[in-house]
């Protein structure tokens, strides 16, 4: 079987520490890897597609809402985490670029309307397959059968974390 770094850097270790379990730290030490290789790789997709990780956050937090891809301000700032404030400094390059419009409500005029256009849209989705084209690249060296069960496997330690 071929080594990786992970092999060479768990055998290093071995001798030196003996409260170490190998496997976990096989295990954690090549998520860690696969965890930076992936936020490189997103990285690079929202520089190639001119779009800031946070303003593509903003656009998948529309574009999961399905159509008419509309949220108020309050919404979204909940569902991204941020203060009013900060998302309203976001809101406003994107509105500039055409990616989203922003519109009072025709029965409350205090009210907000954030709406992803079709630019946003073609924006987004050039990102989405931006970054689906490297994942579909990195998980291609397994079997749709080991992608699956691969899959499954993390979905255990996911919902261990999810239930602490």
């Amino acid at each position: 079987m071929r080594q990786d770094s992970v092999d060479r850097h768990v055998a290093r270790w071995r001798d030196e520490l003996d409260y170490l379990d190998p496997v976990h730290e096989a295990v954690i030490a090549r998520l860690m890897i696969l965890s930076r290789h992936l936020a490189g790789s997103r990285d690079a997709a929202h520089t190639d597609a001119g779009l800031p990780r946070p303003s593509f956050k903003i656009l998948l937090a529309l574009r999961r809402l399905g159509p008419p891809y509309t949220a108020s301000p309050s919404d979204l700032a909940t569902h991204l985490g941020l203060t009013r404030g900060a998302l309203s400094a976001r809101l406003g390059p994107l509105e500039e670029s055409g990616l989203i419009t922003r519109t009072l409500d025709r029965g409350d005029r205090r009210r907000v309307h954030v709406r992803l256009t079709a630019k946003g849209r073609r924006a987004f989705d050039r990102h989405a397959r931006l970054e689906g084209r490297d994942e579909a690249a990195l998980l291609g060296v397994l079997s749709p059968a080991d992608q699956h069960r691969l899959a499954d496997l993390l979905r255990e330690l996911v919902l261990a974390v999810e239930s602490r």
